[in-house]
């Protein structure tokens, strides 16, 4: 499957925007991870897609490593003001439904890729973290963020806008195949 039939199906499966990303540009960064164990978002040690359970940076760029190619996929929304909390929320489901779309009609071909979503992982109600296995590990969403990444920067790289002007949301994800 080429790149731009990937690209298609993420077109398809509900995205605005979706284009190509050079792995081997990624950069896994410790403060990304440090502002993860600051727990802002208050995931930080309660989810098997979240540090510390998705392992060490170190681990991460080793895994990520293997992969010669990826997508970068975003769902845009434009606000009534900069404080639309609800075209926000219904944008971040939109790109998570979007996400397991794509993630579903991409793991047949690519049984071993490496998806990462927006925020947190929402495959479950509550996550069974520490106490019990992850119910669905091969549906598991880690979020960029949660691997190190600094979103911004892996639009800017691969030439996809990161910011679509004033009273807009985007949010992005990728996946990285092969």
């Amino acid at each position: 499957m080429t790149i731009q039939e990937i690209v298609d199906i993420a077109l398809e499966c509900g995205f605005d925007h979706a284009a190509p990303m050079d792995v081997s540009k990624v950069a896994f960064r410790p403060e990304v991870r440090d502002m993860c164990a600051a727990d802002k978002c208050h995931m930080y040690n309660r989810s098997w897609a979240c540090p510390p359970a998705i392992g060490p940076l170190e681990e991460i760029r080793e895994k990520a490593s293997r992969y010669t190619r990826g997508i970068l996929v975003q769902c845009t929304c434009e606000m009534e003001d900069s404080f639309d909390m609800e075209a926000i929320e219904e944008n971040g489901i939109r790109q998570k439904e979007a996400f397991v779309k794509l993630t579903d009609r991409l793991r047949p071909e690519f049984p071993d890729m490496l998806p990462m979503g927006t925020g947190g992982c929402t495959m479950c109600e509550s996550c069974t973290y520490p106490d019990a296995p992850c119910r669905f590990p091969e549906r598991r969403m880690p979020s960029m963020e949660a691997y190190g990444l600094v979103v911004s920067d892996e639009c800017k790289k691969n030439g996809l806008p990161y910011y679509y002007g004033p009273n807009t949301m985007t949010f992005t994800a990728c996946v990285m195949i092969d």
